[in-house]
């Protein structure tokens, strides 16, 4: 037996990532994405929040394929000393998050503008932390919704050349490294996404337990 999973994306190895991180649970699970549905369309976003965004997505996608489990995430990076900003604007943050349609993204230019907008912040008043909301859905109903976060500091030039978005500049000092400095194993462990993940896992797994 196996538990179905439809991940609100239509990059297949991001479902397989998002398998990845799910796995081992009491029932395998195997996630789905969008283009295995053929649904090409996108889902609107027009929330203030993490939370609202997700769950906008997850029930968006739940009503178009019946009797699966949807989930859809929403994730941003959040800077106190920009008022929380990029905040759900993280990924078209320098090209026109505002735009109808937005303009295409671009992790550099979004680079960019950060250091442009926090060049006279000083360091100990530069913290941040990337914020990761899942929300779970199954037939146009929210079933429930998890987050994750970490904290850390965004530094003055880039380190590392892992990961994606501003990984480069999110300084992780538990582990003294930046995002992207990390390995695969280490993010997965410590990430945003990873601890939403591990909590929609935990729930999972209480569903087939019952």
């Amino acid at each position: 037996m196996e538990l179905e999973l439809l991940a609100a994306t239509k990059n297949k190895g991001k479902a397989k990532e998002i398998e990845r991180l799910v796995a081992g649970s009491s029932l395998p699970i195997k996630v789905y994405s969008l283009a295995d549905f053929n649904i090409y369309c996108d889902a609107p976003e027009t929330g203030e929040t993490f939370y609202e965004n997700s769950r906008e997505k997850s029930l968006f996608y739940s009503r178009m394929v019946k009797d699966v489990y949807t989930i859809a995430d929403d994730s941003g990076l959040v800077v106190a000393a920009l008022g929380g900003r990029p905040g759900i604007h993280s990924a078209r943050y320098a090209s026109g998050a505002e735009t109808d349609p937005p303009l295409p993204k671009s992790d550099e230019k979004n680079i960019e503008k950060l250091l442009l907008e926090l060049k006279d912040i000083p360091m100990e008043n530069r913290e941040a932390k990337f914020i990761s909301v899942i929300t779970l859905s199954r037939n146009g109903k929210v079933i429930e919704s998890f987050s994750g976060e970490v904290e850390g500091i965004i530094l003055t030039e880039k380190k590392g050349t892992g990961g994606f978005g501003y990984d480069p500049l999110f300084f992780y000092p538990p582990l003294k490294k930046t995002f992207a400095e990390l390995s695969t194993e280490e993010k997965n462990n410590i990430s945003h996404r990873a601890r939403a993940f591990q909590e929609l896992k935990d729930f999972l797994d209480s569903l087939i337990i019952c």
